[in-house]
């Protein structure tokens, strides 16, 4: 027995902001599973029971994630010999 196809469509946003000359900061707003579509797991396999081929049973349908990473930039310049 299958279980159901399983669909999923994720968005990222983002935006850079300059905090100084050599510092910046990344911002991302992640969301997985944007269409809310429910991941069910595997029917139920055991012949002669009441609730053979349903699913009773489902993964997180949804997951959102904030990101806040702090860039420094470092520049090595050659020295003269």
């Amino acid at each position: 027995m299958r279980g159901p196809a399983y669909q999923q469509a994720d968005l990222m946003m983002g935006k850079v902001f300059r905090l100084s000359e050599r510092v910046g900061l990344d911002f991302r707003a992640e969301a997985f599973d944007v269409t809310k579509t429910p991941p069910l797991n595997d029917p139920n396999g055991v012949l002669g029971t009441a609730a053979f081929g349903t699913n009773t049973s489902a993964q997180n349908p949804r997951v959102f994630e904030f990101v806040a990473k702090l860039v420094f930039e470092v520049s090595f310049q050659a020295r003269d010999s």
